[in-house]
């Protein structure tokens, strides 16, 4: 399957800055991978635009360009010129576009260094950034049960979050409301419950849409890890070897059990 200069572009974008999902969409079937990269290209430009520069008012300003992007295909205004919006215009209607927005103004709390606010704050951040990122995917690609996949993004979301806590920290960042071994634990245990609840209506994600769930194929074993041993996460060990990773990933995509 050949790619325009777009997509092929955003593939090489999530391949260079987000290699997981990058794996995890190559472990798609072809065609899905037209609404992958986009997506996940996407991702990866509203993830790094708070890290980018140390003024916050810069950091506003690139968030805010990708929120009117969105909305130009919210509101099917013409859309500019850009590798990464172009594509994400075809594959996107106006409602998914319009929810977008939600992925981009969560951000927000990447600029600054407060703390969230409450357990209400940490997990709307996780929601609105993982939840929203994999319904975008999941719903480009077919029909999907919008609190299944949610509930699965917010396991895997958690996931990612305990793996990014050493680099948090070293920025200067809050990153959880109780570091303590049994706060990690609370948390991980959380995860684990979602993911269970996923799980449980498999049936509400069409085949169609499943792929968009591969990105979360880690989730189950970091969250274990992290429940077990909470001191790994702050050592910034979770995780597999690459071979068992990539081996995990090809049983996934072939059983279609995410």
């Amino acid at each position: 399957m050949k790619f325009d200069a777009d997509l092929t572009a955003c593939a090489e974008l999530v391949r260079r800055a987000d290699p997981d999902r990058f794996m995890a969409a190559m472990a798609a079937p072809p065609p899905a991978r037209r609404v992958l990269f986009p997506v996940y290209a996407l991702n990866v430009e509203v993830a790094r635009a708070p890290w980018v520069t140390q003024e916050t008012m810069i950091a506003e300003m690139r968030l805010q360009w990708w929120r009117d992007a969105l909305g130009e295909i919210a509101i099917g205004k013409q859309v500019r010129r850009h590798e990464v919006v172009t594509p994400l215009a075809s594959i996107l209607n106006p409602e998914l576009a319009a929810q977008a927005d939600e992925m981009i103004a969560v951000r927000r709390w990447d600029i600054y260094r407060d703390p969230f606010e409450d357990e209400a704050h940490f997990h709307r951040y996780i929601d609105q950034s993982a939840g929203t990122l994999m319904c975008l995917a999941a719903c480009g690609l077919g029909q999907a049960d919008t609190g299944v996949v949610r509930d699965f993004a917010f396991a895997a979301g958690i996931a990612g979050w305990l793996r990014a806590i050493p680099d948090l920290e070293a920025r200067k960042r809050v990153p959880l409301l109780d570091g303590t071994p049994d706060g990690v634990r609370a948390l991980a245990q959380l995860g684990l419950d979602k993911l269970a609840q996923a799980r449980a209506r498999r049936g509400a994600v069409s085949p169609q849409a499943a792929p968009a769930l591969l990105a979360g194929w880690q989730a189950e074993t970091v969250l274990k890890q992290a429940l077990q041993d909470p001191g790994r996460v702050s050592a910034g060990n979770l995780g597999t070897s690459e071979a068992r990773k990539r081996l995990g990933l090809m049983l996934r995509s072939a059983t279609g059990r995410w």
